[in-house]
């Protein structure tokens, strides 16, 4: 049995603030939003890819599905073996390259941002630390805002660069409903904290594997809660597009197996639901935030704009998750076998 306090962990703390660190990025990078928007408009790119690990490069998958919803621009994710290891050389012509990370050292990072800004691409980096090596090598740089963190499991560095994309994409597209959604969120991120999910307590303390679902503007997220179930509670999660589950890895639901879902209010809902209710009919224990429907346990949500909504469903999972760390004996905030930074080559 733990004898950590839920209320007293790093990772409870830290992603609390989340909210607050939204509102002071909202107002510290206004103006650069607004000028990185203006140059993007002006010089557009043919295409952008992402830069990042961990948590970073899930805010990343986020980012990938706003720019080709809002934007119509195809972005993809950077293999950094390429530039880290391989030392190929990209045609990076009229390219956007989106680099997002909390500590901004790891050396695979700076090396590929170094790599394809040198191809030709415009390289922007979202980065906590403004001083590290990945922002000095980026042609801008956005300071996430998220203040010191100190629990391995990043949380409210997670928020601000998925606030942080939206931000880009708004500014980038003028579009003045996602621009006012945007200030609405530090107060929607500390309502969301204040929602209770403890409904999945009971069956994730006791469960020993779990699929997390997502889909489309949701899909990062599922990414993101299944690397927290594995880091802080030593519980074997796999995510999954709710498209794909069905392709093989449903073979494994039966006997209450358990199953987080997050879907968002957008095109990607009535099909979402249909699956569910699929995986509801062969045994599996289905949780669902943003969906209230009689058949699953229903994880309260914020009625907002689906850009908004896997933000805010993030804020309440970081709840949930550090105390199903708590409840299964574990700390959140030293997990086996991990540190704060990686540095990858």
């Amino acid at each position: 049995m733990s004898t950590v306090n839920t209320q007293q962990t790093l990772m409870y703390n830290e992603a609390a603030y989340s909210g607050e660190a939204a509102r002071q990025q909202i107002t510290q990078n206004r103006d650069a939003f607004a000028k990185i928007g203006e140059q993007l408009r002006q010089s557009p790119p043919r295409f952008a890819v992402t830069i990042g690990r961990g948590s970073s490069d899930h805010a990343a998958v986020y980012g990938r599905y706003l720019i080709e919803t809002q934007m119509g621009i195809i972005t993809s994710p950077s293999a950094l073996s390429v530039n880290s290891v391989y030392n190929t050389p990209m045609k990076m012509e009229d390219a956007l390259c989106l680099a997002i990370s909390q500590s901004g050292q790891s050396p695979d990072l700076v090396a590929t941002v170094k790599s394809l800004r040198a191809s030709g691409a415009f390289a922007l980096a979202f980065v906590n630390a403004p001083d590290s090596p990945l922002a000095g090598n980026a042609d801008h740089t956005v300071r996430l805002c998220a203040g010191p963190e100190k629990s391995v499991a990043a949380t409210k560095s997670f928020i601000t660069s998925m606030a942080a994309m939206l931000q880009l994409v708004a500014h980038w597209k003028q579009d003045a409903e996602l621009l006012a959604q945007i200030e609405r969120l530090p107060d929607l991120l500390e309502a969301a904290w204040e929602l209770d999910w403890s409904a999945a307590l009971p069956t994730l303390e006791q469960a020993s594997s779990l699929f997390v679902l997502g889909r489309g503007l949701g899909y990062g997220l599922s990414r993101e809660a299944a690397l927290k179930f594995k880091e802080t509670c030593c519980l074997h999660a796999e995510s999954y597009s709710a498209a794909e589950v069905l392709h093989g890895p449903a073979a494994l639901i039966k006997d209450d197996y358990p199953i987080l879902a997050f879907v968002q209010n957008d095109e990607t809902r009535p099909g979402f639901e249909k699956i569910l209710k699929t995986i509801k009919g062969n045994g599996g224990a289905v949780f669902v935030a943003g969906l209230s429907n009689s058949e699953f346990t229903d994880l309260p949500s914020l009625d907002a704009h689906p850009v908004l909504q896997p933000i805010l469903m993030a804020q309440s999972f970081y709840k949930l998750v550090n105390a199903t760390s708590v409840a299964r004996g574990y700390n959140p905030d030293t997990p086996p076998n991990l540190s704060k930074v990686t540095e990858t080559i």
